[in-house]
Formats: structure tokens, sequence, C-alpha cells
């Protein structure tokens, strides 16, 4: 009868323990001419049991149910050819129809058509052991892999923009790539801008030569640049299957630049189309007063801008045009009207900083509560998960009150977040603010079309056309700042 041998390792650990493919090819060649059949090929395989999809093991399949002839496959234990019932079907259909013999050595186990059913039973049995083995083994890759979260430890490639790297002793961890982590960084501040969309961000990366990982020369793509705008790996958290773990790598950007990237994400749909026609100030940014309509710009010999109402419900007769020198007068106004005196700038500036000293010590105050409730959240996991293993409390309960704790902790980070922001910003954009009320008037006299739309969206609100009279009202703080300019003292009583 004609033979094949099939000598399988799942690792090349396997191949160190004894279970070397050469090793058991020489016991199998042995045992085959002492039965006296004929080895006509040899199948060496390296690959594991568990998978989905066994190519060479299909390729053994294949040469069996081909073949005129009866083969004798031969194996060295049960578990190198199977470690499920998954192959006892299609083994089981070919032994029956005598297409099939089944040696295997170790277990001293032949079967054929003729088998009865104590070696039947002996190699269901065989099959069981192996799977049980098989789900043992799971289940300590998915208890290592949980503990492993817990302890803040990443388990997988690190993300682009970390490289993953192993001391003399052997101890693995993951480090900012030192040349790519600072595109990461400007991945996230571009796109918290609101000013560019993730393909123009991805052309720029690909100039700057970011790959997609530290070995490759190919440039990241665009659903890359998306993937690595909702990765939280990139501020201290770890994501897998829907939960959250703190890792103890060093972030790459703060939790604040990730929200604020997130929100302009969700509103991108939101934001106003860019047209390609030469650009007009106030396009897209006044309204008909009468009836709702968007006022649009013509641009006459190619430099002359005159609106009017789009009409699009057909309410007007006749249309207005005003020419942009006639709106742009109030505007004028305005930015004259916020001009802050400098000695009257210099004692606000004063007077913001002594507010900004009390209330920093109120920052530190909530900053130092809320450190301490999540240190008391993060002794409980402790604890809690301690109760686990001895038993104390069941592992349905464990995981609903970590889920319950993680999501607390990660409110409180979110708040550690906003006040130091608050407390950084607060003393920041007062005085910016104030300035650039100051010298508004300068900046839009030499400012190109696209700077002066930023800076009417900043100050005004709700602009309509009446006619040809533009109606408006001023945003905070810079209403304030005119009410106060009207009077000459600035500071009565």
């Amino acid at each position: 009868m004609k033979a094949i041998i099939l000598a399988r390792v799942s690792t090349k650990e396997q191949q160190e323990e004894g279970y070397s493919i050469p090793a058991q090819v020489r016991r199998l060649t042995e045992y085959a001419q002492k039965k006296q059949l004929t080895v006509y090929k040899t199948f060496q395989i390296t690959e594991s049991s568990c998978l989905d999809t066994r190519k060479e093991f299909e390729k053994v399949i294949a040469l069996i149910r081909y073949s005129k002839e009866s083969i004798a496959l031969i194996t060295d234990t049960v578990d190198r050819l199977q470690r499920s019932f998954r192959e006892s079907v299609i083994l089981e259909e070919f032994r029956k129809s005598g297409k099939l013999e089944l040696h295997f050595f170790r277990e001293n186990l032949i079967l054929d058509q003729n088998s009865n059913s104590n070696n039947l039973i002996r190699w269901d049995m065989g099959v069981m052991f192996a799977r049980s083995y098989v789900l043992q083994l799971s289940d300590n890759v998915k208890r290592s892999i949980e503990q492993k979260l817990r302890n803040g430890e990443w388990i997988g490639k690190a993300p682009i923009g970390y490289i993953n790297t192993a001391d003399e002793g052997g101890k693995k961890s993951i480090i900012p790539d030192p040349e790519r982590a600072r595109y990461i960084t400007e991945i996230f501040e571009m796109y918290a801008t609101g000013n560019y969309s993730m393909s123009i961000i991805g052309q720029k990366m690909k100039k700057l030569g970011l790959t997609n990982n530290s070995k490759s020369h190919k440039p990241v793509s665009t659903s890359q640049i998306d993937w690595i705008l909702k990765n939280p790996f990139y501020y201290g958290q770890m994501r897998v299957k829907g939960n959250f773990y703190q890792h103890h790598y060093a972030p790459l950007i703060s939790l604040y630049l990730f929200n604020k990237a997130r929100e302009v994400k969700k509103n991108w749909h939101k934001k106003p189309f860019q047209y390609a026609a030469k650009p007009a100030i106030f396009r897209s940014i006044i309204k008909c007063a009468e009836c709702g309509c968007m006022i649009t710009p013509e641009i006459k010999k190619g430099k002359y801008a005159y609106y009017s109402c789009s009409n699009y419900h057909k309410v007007h007769k006749k249309r207005i045009y005003v020419k942009e020198e006639e709106l742009l007068k109030p505007i004028y106004e305005v930015l004259k009207s916020i001009q802050i005196p400098n000695n009257i700038l210099e004692w606000l500036t004063k007077e913001l900083k002594r507010i900004h000293e009390n209330k920093s010590l109120f920052h530190r105050e909530n900053l130092k509560k809320l450190q301490k409730d999540y240190d008391i959240l993060e002794d409980r996991i402790s604890k809690m998960y301690d109760d686990k293993l001895d038993g104390l409390i069941s592992e349905e309960l464990y995981q609903k009150k970590l889920k319950e704790y993680k999501e607390k902790q990660r409110d409180i980070l979110i708040q550690i977040e906003d006040h130091t922001k608050a407390d950084e910003n607060f003393y920041l954009t007062a005085p910016k603010i104030l300035n650039l009320a100051n010298r508004a008037l300068e900046i839009f006299e030499s400012s190109e079309v696209k700077e002066k739309r930023a800076l009417i969206n900043l100050l005004l609100q709700n602009p309509l056309l009446s006619g040809r009279k533009l109606l408006f009202s001023l945003r905070s703080p810079f209403y304030m700042i005119a009410k106060c300019g009207q009077n000459k003292n600035w500071l009565p009583g």
C-alpha cells in the first residue's frame, strides 16, 4: 500500500522540544518500512492545526480524494494530524469507503475500514484531549492578554508614530518613534484647526516622508490619517474590543487636542463650501433681511464686487445691487470703535493678571481634588481585582464595576485636562482679544480676502442686508469694548 507521511509542528519552539520535523520524518519512515508501506509523498508542515484554513492539510486531503488506490496516512500522534473534530468528518468518510488507513505512531493505533469501536473511541479520545489542550491554551492566552492590558501593556504592533523595542533582558516596550512621532502631533494640530481635510493632511505628510511603518517606504493613506485621528492610544488609552485601558507609554498628544480634533471631525460636513471663483469678502456671510436668502456677489470687469439677494424664494420683483465698498463702510466704523487707548489697554492687562492669580488658586485646589478622586478609583480597581482572584466576587460583577470605574476615571481625566487648559488659556486669551480689538483696523486693512472674512466672522453676529443698509450686532466681548469706547471716560466712577 502507498503511504503518505505527515510531519507537523505549530511553531519553531516545538522543533526545539523534540517535535522537530526531521525527527518525525525519520521515525515515521522507519515505521513505514516495518509495516511494508511504500512512502511516495512526505508532507513537512509548519502551521497550526487550529487555523480555519489549513492549506497544507488540504493538499493532503486532495491527494487522498483523487487517488485511485487506498492510502495509508502516517503521523506521529493524533494531535499532529488534528486538534478538533472538524477534520474527523472527512477522514471518517475516507476510512469507511476504504480509501484511507490512519496510522498514529505513538498511540500504536491503526484505523481502517474494519476497525472496531474500541479503536474508534481511542481516536475520538485522542482528538478530545488534543482539543482540550487547545482550549486551555486559548484560555491562558486570553488571561495573559487581559492581564497585560490591565498592566498598561500593548499586546501588538506599535501604532504609527511609535516603535516596538526590547531591552538587554528581552523585556519589550513601546517608545515614540524619533523620526515619525512629531508628524502624528502635527496631524492632530492641523486637523484641530478645522482648516485642513484628511486628504490635504495626507498629501502634506507624504511630502514630509511619513510612512505607514518604520521599515516601509509606503506613504500613509487618507484612511490611515482617519485611523490616527480616532486612535486614543496617542493621548494615553488603549482601545481593545470596545474597552479602554490606560497605558504607561509616553503620549504624543493631550486629551484636549484629541477631543478638539474629534469635535472638528464631527462637524466637518457643516463647514462652508470653498468657492473656486474670485474670492469676495462677504460671500456666504450676509443674508437678506426681507426673505432670508443668501446675499451673493457678482464680479464685474474681473475686480468689482456687487452684492444682491439670490431671490431663491422669488420674493423680490427687482434685484438691488450694492457695491462692496458700501458694505465695508460700517465695518471700518466698527473697527475704529473697538480701538482701546494704550493706557487703558495696559491697565486692563495688569488687572487681568491679578484676577488670573486669584483664579489659579481655585484651579490648583480643584486639580488636587480630581487627582485624589482618580487615585481612589484606581485603588478600588486594584482591590476589586484581588477579590475576583480570591473568588469573593464574580467575573460578571467585576467586569460591570470595572467598566463603571474606568468611565469615571475617563471623565476625571477630561476634567483635569479642561481645568489645566482653562487655567493656561485664561490669561493668554483675554489679552489676545484686547490686542486684537486694538489692532483690528490695522490688521483688516493689510489682510487678504481670506483673513478679512475670518475677522468679519469673528466680529459680526447675524449680518443682514436691508435694501442697501448692512444691519448687524457685535459678538461678545467686542460689543462691550465698543460700548465702553463710546464713553470718553472708560472707567466712570
